[in-house]
């Protein structure tokens, strides 16, 4: 059996995790789609850790979405961090 990660954002990208948590506090869509991805995330540890069972395709599925959502939040990070760029000079 390979290992369990756990991907949450500021573990995969520490580098990121002042962006993050600025994010959280100051962005209601940034938020939503964060607590999304937590629950999406926490969702495939319990199927690959075996609490709850799910289909192959399920599965797939989950950790499909997990990608877009983690596309998208990377995507409003680094506007967020292009910006600060542009204006601090």
């Amino acid at each position: 059996m390979h290992s369990v990660l756990n991907h949450s954002l500021v573990l995969d990208f520490p580098q990121f995790k002042e962006t993050i948590h600025a994010l959280k506090l100051s962005n209601a869509h940034f938020k939503h789609l964060l607590d999304r991805y937590q629950t999406v995330d926490n969702e495939i540890v319990r199927i690959e850790t075996e609490l709850e069972p799910a289909s192959d395709a399920r599965t797939q599925q989950l950790k499909h979405s997990r990608l877009q959502l983690k596309d998208e939040l990377i995507g409003l990070i680094s506007s967020v961090r292009q910006m600060r760029r542009l204006v601090m000079g």
